[in-house]
């Protein structure tokens, strides 16, 4: 019998071991003091939406989108993205920073404004593929908010993992089959974060205005999922019927990169039917099923860094797999950053594990079995009798998580041993704490405290958003932190003028030009 890759990976010495490379993309939607979206545009003292290196803009001018840089450590991440939030919470007026994943009060498409990035061909490409989200889904769901968790290994951890594996590729094409293979397994894993981190069970009646659904009734301005988990991440979040037919295959780089090319490469009646143009005005990049690869909705992606002008697919195909983007999360409205320490070691845990569990390929009655589970755990993830479906059975949830938990311990013990510490263990036991008793996870505690303040959605929302700010404008920032980040506001507000000034090709050439590479 061939040795288990766990037992591989403890031939790794202390000194081998060089921890987890990890960044954060963080969304969130700017707020009026009456808990309304705001209609105002992305303020200057934040810099330029489109080069701005830590602070932009996602779907909507009112969505900003906070990015870390990547650190080896949990501490100096999440100082990073406390340190962003602080500056923005600065510099947002009269305006707060909204703490739930799911919007505050909307009031139809007509109040999500789309994201602007100025006048150089680059900005026009980024807004007219937001144009064209909007027309194919609308923009409600586009108000929707989340974190991505970013997380690679260093090459020597991969040069060492190499040799003891045996494997003879080159280190490009070993570290791009390595990371499918830890793919492969989250998607047999991922419910379980939706279970220990989902944390959108409600929402704000606004945001379901005469759209069909069966959510139960909390309050008149709010409704909620009795066992939800995730709603953000249910079919009234980021879901469309279009991309269901899409079957992108996660088994390896190269039918990845060939199901997602043919989906940007194959026109949809519906899209074709809508067209490119409203007038002279561009509305979407294309008629295909997907105008780029950024439109397939996942919770988890394999990604290179991407050069100005190149598409996703040409870094990953030039260049291979760079990291892991794990798109799920919900956000943490109890965090001032909407994530938490506890949260991101066990990510860091979770997502070894995957890499060094067994890992067969998925095929189409397995990848069907394993969106079940998913769907069933974003939905109805809190009833205790919910069943699973693993190893051809059906499993209590309560069971299947705690198997896992339970998996994880060996190799949070082993960590916490190179390391000299108890970070894994203990964060091992924060999730494990979270599904002892009444189930305390984030869900049930976002319905509790809504219960025990009196506030429906919308309310509870914006006091939660108000404490943050408050707590962060207290906290401040040093004034070399404060300096640098007015550098970089000045820097990016110039760079976009830079590139205005440089662009001569009339943007419908560009395009021409973009769709043929």
């Amino acid at each position: 019998m061939a040795e288990s890759r766990h037992s591989v990976f403890r031939q790794f010495a202390a000194s081998d071991w060089d921890g987890f490379l990890k960044g954060v993309e963080k969304e969130g939607l700017r707020v009026d003091r009456n808990g309304f979206i705001a209609q105002t545009p992305h303020p200057e003292a934040l810099g330029s939406a489109l080069t701005h290196p830590r602070i932009t803009t996602d779907y909507s001018e009112a969505l900003l989108e906070l990015i870390t840089p990547v650190f080896n450590s949990t501490g100096g991440m999440l100082k990073s993205l406390r340190d962003i939030h602080t500056y923005v919470q600065q510099n947002l007026g009269d305006e707060v920073f909204w703490a739930a994943s799911m919007p505050c009060e909307l009031d139809g498409d007509p109040s999500i404004p789309i994201a602007e990035y100025g006048s150089s061909n680059i900005g026009q490409l980024k807004h007219v593929y937001r144009q064209g989200l909007a027309v194919r889904y609308g923009r409600m769901m586009q108000s929707i908010a989340g974190a991505h968790y970013n997380l690679s290994l260093p090459d020597s951890f991969w040069q060492k993992w190499q040799e003891l594996l045996g494997n003879e590729q080159s280190l490009k094409d070993f570290k791009s089959d390595q990371y499918f293979w830890l793919i492969r397994n989250f998607r047999r894993r991922s419910w379980l974060l939706m279970l220990l981190f989902g944390a959108s069970p409600a929402l704000d009646a606004s945001f379901v205005a005469g759209v069909s659904h069966d959510l139960n009734q909390f309050d008149e301005r709010t409704w909620y999922g009795e066992h939800a988990t995730s709603l953000r991440m249910g079919d009234l979040g980021y879901h469309n019927n279009a991309q269901a037919s899409l079957n992108i295959c996660f088994n390896e780089l190269s039918t990845y990169t060939q199901t997602l090319d043919r989906a940007i490469h194959t026109t949809w009646p519906a899209y074709e039917e809508i067209g490119t143009r409203r007038g002279d005005q561009f509305i979407q990049i294309n008629t295909s099923v997907l105008q780029i690869e950024n439109e397939y909705y996942s919770a988890v992606r394999p990604k290179r860094t991407t050069q100005r002008e190149e598409k996703p697919i040409q870094a990953l195909e030039a260049r291979g797999v760079e990291y892991i983007e794990v798109r799920c999360l919900d956000l943490d409205p109890f965090s001032p950053v909407g994530v938490n320490e506890a949260q991101i070691d066990f990510l860091d845990l979770f997502l070894l594990d995957c890499l060094l569990s067994d890992s067969p390929r998925i095929g189409d009655e397995e990848c069907e079995r394993l969106d079940d589970n998913y769907k069933d755990v974003v939905s109805n993830g809190r009833y205790r009798e919910l069943k699973l479906c693993r190893a051809g059975e059906r499993t209590p949830v309560s069971e299947a998580a705690t198997d896992i938990l339970a998996q994880l311990e060996p190799l949070a013990e082993l960590l916490d041993s190179w390391q000299g510490d108890d970070t894994y263990r203990r964060a091992l036991a924060a999730q494990r704490e979270t599904l002892s008793g009444e189930w305390t996870v984030p869900s049930a505690r976002v319905l509790d405290a809504m219960r025990s303040s009196g506030m429906g959605h919308r309310e509870w929302g914006m006091e939660m958003a108000q404490q943050h700010q408050q707590t962060l404008r207290q906290e401040g920032l040093d004034a070399s932190v404060r300096q640098a980040f007015d550098a970089m506001t000045a820097d990016s507000l110039a760079e976009q003028a830079q590139m205005e000034r440089a662009d001569t090709l009339p943007f419908s050439e560009f395009l021409e030009q973009y769709l043929r590479s």
